[in-house]
């Protein structure tokens, strides 16, 4: 069964469509409006081996907050879309990711309780025109929608741009783990019985 889902949202600040297939090749096409985040959401897809189409149109005249919020808004919804029932999931993930002198790590649980922790230091305020502060958003946009106990260490770089890279990557690899389906996994891997 294919583990794909779509959405479309429209607000007076932005209007997306994105669609998401976890079992991917790692393809994407992406419109974001955001040069910065669709080089980053490239480097998601391709590192989680996810296919990831988006066409955003937000407000970027103001600045970048609106449509990076919106893309993690969407992006968090269709990931738990996608995922359905969650049986047979590994469920938890964790990456590791050097960028040159950076080094960051993602640890995900797939657990229906969102919670981001993140421990990071951005030099810059600033990669190009893109605001690194909305890094901090799109991530707790995802793991609130998709539902999604992230936490992000950053432990050490000195280059922004190689630190948020850093962490995309880490993020894909950890998700691409997480959501994974390990054939000794039963029903899904809960002493609950759901997640």
């Amino acid at each position: 069964m294919a583990r794909t889902a779509e959405i479309s949202r429209k607000t007076n600040e932005t209007n997306i469509t994105l669609s998401l297939n976890i079992d991917g090749e790692g393809k994407s096409d992406l419109e974001t409006g955001v040069p910065f985040m669709t080089h980053m959401l490239d480097l998601f897809a391709k590192h989680g081996q996810f296919d990831l189409n988006i066409v955003a149109n937000g407000d970027t005249d103001v600045d970048d907050h609106h449509t990076t919020e919106d893309i993690g808004i969407c992006l968090g919804q269709v990931l738990k879309d996608a995922l359905g029932d969650k049986k047979g999931i590994k469920r938890y993930g964790n990456a590791f990711v050097p960028m040159d002198e950076a080094l960051a790590q993602v640890v995900v649980d797939l657990s229906n309780r969102p919670h981001l922790e993140m421990r990071a230091e951005f030099p810059s305020q600033k990669v190009g025109t893109f605001d690194t502060e909305l890094v901090h958003e799109f991530l707790w946009k995802l793991a609130l929608e998709a539902r999604l106990n992230l936490h992000v260490i950053v432990h050490y770089g000195q280059n922004t741009h190689h630190i948020i890279e850093a962490i995309f990557k880490a993020l894909a690899r950890a998700l691409d783990e997480a959501t994974t389906i390990d054939p000794r996994i039963k029903g899904v891997p809960s002493t609950k019985g759901m997640l």
